[in-house]
Order: structure tokens, then C-alpha cells, then sequence
């Protein structure tokens, strides 16, 4: 069987790489058991970094609208030429709540 692959990023998820489920709309803002996708724990850090709960829950609740957010979309260019299981920090938090 293969691995899954990251919606965000669109690499590979192996066993034992950090991973993490997310969900599309936000727990806080209704979406507790709605859907959820499995992302590389460094791409789900890195959008809960860039975008609110209101945000997500608004505008950003697909993979497909998470992609056009310019701070991501650069992150996935620069992620993308990173092995699967590349870990790294994500910068401190730059948004405002």
C-alpha cells in the first residue's frame, strides 16, 4: 500500500513521519466531527502560523483555498524540495487572534 500524500504539499506522508489531522473547519468555530484531512505535521503548523480560526473557518476551509494564501503557497514552493519527513520550527506566530 502507499503512503498518503499531503493535500497541502502534495509529498508523501511514510510511516513515522510527524503528521497530524486537520480539521477543515475549525473545532471552534463548528467543526467538531466535520471533515478532516492527514498533513505533515510541518504544513499543518505552518497554517494554523499564518491564518486564524475565523479565517480558516471563512474563507481558507478547503486545501484547494489554503493553497492560494500567498504566505502558504511560498511555503509550499519552498517546502516542496524538502524530503517527506523534513522537520523543522515554524516561525513564531505572525498573525494577530
Amino acid at each position: 500500500m502507499s503512503d498518503p500524500v499531503c493535500p497541502l504539499c502534495g509529498r508523501p506522508i511514510p510511516d513515522g513521519v510527524p503528521q497530524s489531522l486537520h480539521h477543515l473547519i475549525p473545532k471552534l468555530k463548528g467543526g467538531k466531527g466535520g471533515p478532516t484531512v492527514l498533513l505533515h505535521d510541518i504544513c499543518h503548523r505552518e497554517i494554523h502560523a499564518t491564518l486564524t480560526e475565523a479565517e480558516l473557518a471563512r474563507e481558507y476551509s478547503t486545501p484547494e483555498a489554503l493553497k492560494t494564501h500567498p504566505r502558504l503557497a511560498k511555503f509550499i514552493v519552498w517546502v516542496q524540495k524538502r524530503p517527506p519527513g523534513f522537520r523543522s520550527r515554524v516561525p513564531g506566530r505572525r498573525r494577530k487572534r
